[in-house]
C-alpha cells in the first residue's frame, strides 16, 4: 500500500502548500511514484502549484518530475449506501485509485476544520503540521496560560489528531507519525524563539509529536509558485549559480526530507 503523507493544521498561511509541493516533488525526483490531492476545494493552492508546473514544463519542453495529481471524483447522492457519507466516499475512491500506481500519496488539507480534512488525518501514515514560529500559531496545538506560560491542555486541532489516532488504532493500523514543522524560524537568537521551542518540547512529550525545522521566510518561494517550480528545479531552468539564500533553502529541504524518516527514502540531492 502507498504511504500516505498529510499536511494539515487549522490555520492558513503556515506554508502547508509550499511544504506539500516540495516534499512531493523531491520524492518524484528521487524516482518514487507520487500521488497528490488537494482537499482545499475553494483555494486549491497545491492543485494550482501542480497545474502551473505541468504547463511550464510543457511550454519550455522540460522534463520536470511531478506528482500525479488526482481530483476528487464526482459521485451522485443516489449512489451512496445507506448511512454512507458523500465526502468520505469521494476521498476513499480517489485514494484507492492512486494506491494502485503510487508509492507515496501526499494530501494537502485546508486551513480549517472540514469533514474531508478529518477523514484525511485518519488516513495519514505521516502527518506534517507546519506552523509559524510564534505563539500566534502555537494555540493550534495547545492552550497556554498567558501569565505563567504553562500548557493548560490540547487545542481542538490536537484533539482532532487524537481522534484520528484512535480511529487508526481501532482499524489495526500503525500509529500516525506526527511531525510539527517550525516554519519562518528567525536566524538570530530571540527570547520568544526560545520560549516557543521550550513549549513545543514540553508539549511534544504530552501529546506525541516530533519537532523539526521547516523553511525560513524567503522571497524565492513566492517567485517559484507561478511556474510551479521548487528549489530542486533551479538548474533545469537555467539558474546555474545558486546564491547563498538558495543554497541554504535547499539544505532546509534536505533536512526536512531526512526528518520525515519516510520508508525507503534516502536523501540524495
Amino acid at each position: 500500500m502507498a504511504h500516505i503523507i498529510v499536511t494539515g493544521n487549522e490555520k492558513g498561511g503556515s506554508g502547508k502548500s509550499t511544504v506539500s509541493m516540495h516534499v512531493a516533488t523531491a520524492l518524484a525526483r528521487m524516482g518514487f511514484r507520487v500521488g497528490a490531492m488537494d482537499l482545499d476545494l475553494r483555494q486549491r493552492t497545491f492543485a494550482s502549484y501542480v497545474e502551473n508546473r505541468i504547463k511550464y514544463s510543457a511550454r519550455h519542453d522540460l522534463d520536470l518530475k511531478s506528482p500525479e495529481f488526482a481530483e476528487l471524483p464526482d459521485i451522485r447522492e443516489r449512489d451512496l449506501a445507506p448511512g454512507e457519507n458523500l465526502y468520505d466516499l469521494r476521498l476513499s475512491t480517489a485514494v484507492a485509485e492512486l494506491e494502485d500506481q503510487c508509492e507515496f500519496i501526499l494530501i494537502d488539507c485546508p486551513g480549517s476544520h472540514t469533514r474531508l480534512s478529518q477523514v484525511a488525518h485518519s488516513l495519514a501514515d505521516t502527518l506534517i503540521t507546519p506552523m509559524n514560529d510564534s505563539f500566534v500559531d502555537f494555540d493550534l496545538l495547545a492552550k497556554i496560560d498567558p501569565d505563567t506560560g504553562e500548557i493548560e491542555g490540547p487545542s481542538v486541532y490536537s484533539e482532532m489528531v487524537w481522534n484520528a489516532r484512535q480511529l487508526r488504532s481501532q482499524a489495526g493500523l500503525e500509529p500516525i507519525d506526527w511531525i510539527v514543522l517550525r516554519n519562518r524560524l528567525g536566524s538570530q537568537y530571540m527570547h520568544n524563539k526560545k520560549k516557543v521551542g521550550d513549549a513545543l518540547a514540553q508539549l511534544s512529550e504530552r501529546i506525541g509529536f516530533r519537532v523539526a525545522p521547516g523553511f525560513s521566510e524567503r522571497v524565492i518561494f513566492r517567485e517559484l509558485f507561478p511556474r510551479g517550480l521548487t528549489l530542486l528545479d533551479l538548474k533545469e531552468v537555467g539558474v546555474l549559480q545558486l546564491n547563498m539564500s538558495n543554497i541554504a533553502a535547499r539544505q532546509e529541504l534536505r533536512d526536512l526530507i531526512g526528518a520525515l524518516n519516510l520508508p525507503g527514502v534516502t536523501v540524495d540531492f
